[in-house]
């Protein structure tokens, strides 16, 4: 969902293959797609009191449901980690960015150099990742920061 929102998939990156509504991507979306999920598998989770990379949970939960088929384990628990689904990135947020002058990014605390690369990451195509304190200046429009103030 997060490749949709984001506008790194689009339906003209899609063609559909016969009568049955199913759809083929082009090979650079594709790749696009693959590059997102490759950067959530290698995002963190804490797990057991661990931090652990997802593909690494994803495994160990596999070797869970291995024990528990062969009667080694007599529960089976699916219900942890939960991935963190907050989303940073949409062309709504993209667009404020690309409309951002420069005197409202300064009245929101934003640095010059820190919207140069938000405007220059908003037109790619690849996920959009945003610094929270970055995110929270930018959706929050009522309060003004001032340079050097904020920690």
């Amino acid at each position: 969902m997060e490749a949709f929102e984001s506008g790194m998939l689009d339906l003209p990156d899609s063609c559909f293959a016969g009568d049955d509504y199913r759809s083929r991507f082009e090979p650079e979306a594709k790749q696009r797609f693959l590059d997102l999920l490759r950067e959530r598998f290698n995002s963190g989770a804490s797990y057991k009191g661990r931090a652990l990379k997802w593909d690494t949970v994803i495994e160990q939960k596999a070797v869970e449901l291995g024990r528990y088929v062969a009667g080694r384990v007599g529960r089976l628990d699916f219900s942890g980690p939960s991935p963190d689904l907050h989303k940073t990135d949409n062309r709504e947020l993209r667009r404020q960015i690309l409309g951002l002058s420069q005197s409202e990014a300064l009245r929101r605390g934003i640095g010059k150099s820190t919207l140069h690369y938000l405007r220059k990451n908003a037109r790619k195509k690849n996920s959009l990742l945003i610094y929270e304190k970055v995110h929270n200046r930018l959706c929050n429009e009522s309060t003004p920061y001032r340079l050097g103030a904020h920690s």
